[in-house]
């Protein structure tokens, strides 16, 4: 018995693979399919099944084009519906891998689907179960995401306290708990940086498996609970209809466009030019208009936040060599319509004599000192959490996640210095400004954690008095 948990850090995702006797069962995979076809292949083994644990995977599952590669067979949980042949698991179903058994629990609460899958080893014991979004390490899903008709999120809330003490908590306490995703993720609110554990340590450290009645649980679920990312629901929508085939898509996005046809293409004004590179090369030179979100940190859900239309045409500016797997990230959020990639990437259009665009940046200690002198703008891009627990007194708080809610409010005329905690998601702000037109931008390099170890005047929730947007 194989059982691998595939962690993927920055989608916070966790696919499964699940072999015996040369067949596998797949749970929740990614988006691309050559690494489960690749290891089938190298084990001599057969993919059997695909399970799906629910539509709202947060990403788009690589279940429909896997399916078609292998010959597996798509399962999903009571009541799912799709564009395409799947079989829907009757609650309690067996299916049989090898000499291992696999058991559908329908799991209702997050979504109405929501359905885990416990394992039995070779010997009938109950060994793993895969809970999807029903159940992480250190919280539960949260419960506005399925929201239909007269459904409400505390009917789900409800549903869901039901499915955890009649379906998961009966359970030995040794068996493994092998959840959707981990800290990171915008599906919970303590989700734990373990990224699996036993049920057992769950009953004692996990708030919502506690001795609590109905009432107090739903209370405790729908209090708190931050807006979803926008692109959630639109994969939602493709996990249940299919989408373009993940090769298709490869090959567009990896087009190698010499300097005068990217150029050509940018002009359209429905292009967005993408440049994945880190924050701090970008700042010191990127094509005029385009927009910072690096490949090194959390970017398919900052790409997924962010850019509103998954039909948005988009030219990427890449580190040479790393332009498919910058396809491959954006395909995992929806993003299918990469054009292709700028050939010799930001140094190529630089050694042509091709205008550039630079955005300043200071350090935290130089930051200290100017602000001494005179008073500026201050902008914290952070989360409401973070800005929350501390800031600089006389920083605005307008996160990134809402700057399409603020940045009309912004004054061009203004100089602004913006950070966030560490310097990823405020050099994303700045780039937004700077192609909207707001040119007089100061990025604090470092970001709050190198605030923080200045003398300038910091506050908490407790007594802020600013702006908060």
């Amino acid at each position: 018995m194989k059982v691998e948990q595939w962690y993927t850090g920055c989608l916070a995702q966790g696919a499964y693979y699940v072999e015996s006797d040369g067949e596998i069962a797949i749970i929740d995979p990614l988006r691309e399919t050559a690494p489960y076809l690749q290891k089938a292949e190298e084990n001599g083994a057969k993919i059997k099944y695909v399970f799906e644990t629910h539509f709202h995977a947060d990403f788009v599952s690589g279940h429909v084009d896997l399916a078609k590669k292998s010959g597996a067979a798509i399962v999903f949980g009571p009541g799912a519906s799709t564009d395409y042949q799947m079989h829907n698991a009757t609650d309690g179903e067996i299916f049989k891998v090898g000499k291992l058994q696999i058991k559908a629990l329908h799991t209702p609460g997050h979504t109405m689907e929501s359905t885990s899958y416990l394992l039995y080893d070779e010997n009938g014991k109950p060994y793993c179960i895969f809970t999807g979004d029903t159940l992480f390490i250190g919280d539960v899903g949260r419960p506005d995401l399925a929201i239909k008709g007269d459904l409400t999120q505390e009917d789900l809330a409800g549903m869901l306290y039901d499915s955890l003490r009649t379906k998961i908590m009966t359970l030995p306490d040794d068996v493994i708990v092998y959840p959707a995703h981990g800290a990171g993720s915008a599906c919970g609110k303590n989700m734990s940086k373990e990224t699996f554990d036993t049920l057992g340590h769950q009953k004692q450290v996990n708030y919502a498996l506690q001795d609590i009645d109905k009432a107090t649980f739903v209370k405790e679920l729908t209090t708190g609970i931050d807006p979803a990312p926008q692109y959630f629901a639109k994969n939602a929508q493709m996990n249940k209809m299919g989408y373009l085939d993940i090769d298709t898509v490869l090959e567009q996005g990896t087009k190698s466009l010499d300097i005068e046809l990217f150029e050509q293409m940018a002009n359209h004004k429905m292009v967005m030019i993408l440049d994945v590179r880190k924050p701090q090369d970008f700042a010191k030179g990127f094509v005029p208009g385009s927009i910072n979100i690096g490949l090194d940190g959390q970017f398919a859900p900052w790409v997924g936040a962010l850019i509103t239309d998954l039909q948005q045409p988009i030219l990427l500016v890449c580190e040479q060599g790393r332009e498919e797997e910058t396809v491959k990230r954006l395909a995992r959020v929806g993003y299918d319509n990469a054009l292709g990639f700028l050939a010799g990437g930001f140094e190529a259009w630089q050694n042509a004599g091709k205008p550039i665009d630079t955005i300043e940046s200071i350090s935290a200690t130089d930051f200290a000192e100017e602000i001494k002198t005179h008073p500026v703008k201050i902008i914290d891009v952070r989360k409401n959490g973070e800005y929350n627990a501390e800031h600089l007194e006389d920083a605005i708080h307008m996160s990134l996640d809402n700057i399409e809610q603020w940045i009309g409010s912004f004054d061009p005329a203004e100089k602004a210095f913006i950070h966030c905690a560490g310097g990823y998601r405020s050099m994303i702000a700045a780039s937004i400004l700077k192609a909207r037109g707001y040119h007089d931008i100061v990025n604090i390099a470092g970001g709050f954690s190198a605030i923080s170890k200045t003398d300038l005047p910091k506050s908490s929730f407790a007594c802020q008095s600013k702006l908060s947007i």
